[in-house]
């Protein structure tokens, strides 16, 4: 499968590139007179777990009953 593809070759072959993404989970950018303009990709649902959208999003877990000061917080710098 081609990893970019025209406009007009897009329309001709849309069904035969659907059915390549959803067996190979590869997408295809639909070009416009050479720039990219679309990427046909597969499904994803957004819908997840809070938890698991947060894991591993923590850096540094110490003392979590201590008070926090101003100048702990990176983003007020």
């Amino acid at each position: 499968m081609t990893d970019s593809i025209s406009k007009s070759q897009f329309k001709a072959k849309a069904l035969e590139l659907f059915r390549e993404v959803e067996l190979t989970g590869k997408p295809v950018i639909v070009t416009d007179r050479g720039t990219p303009t679309v990427e046909v990709r597969r499904y994803r649902d957004q819908r997840r777990d809070p938890l698991a959208v947060l894991k591993g999003s923590v850096a540094e877990y110490r003392d979590p009953t201590e008070p926090v000061a101003e100048d702990d917080w990176a983003a007020l710098r």
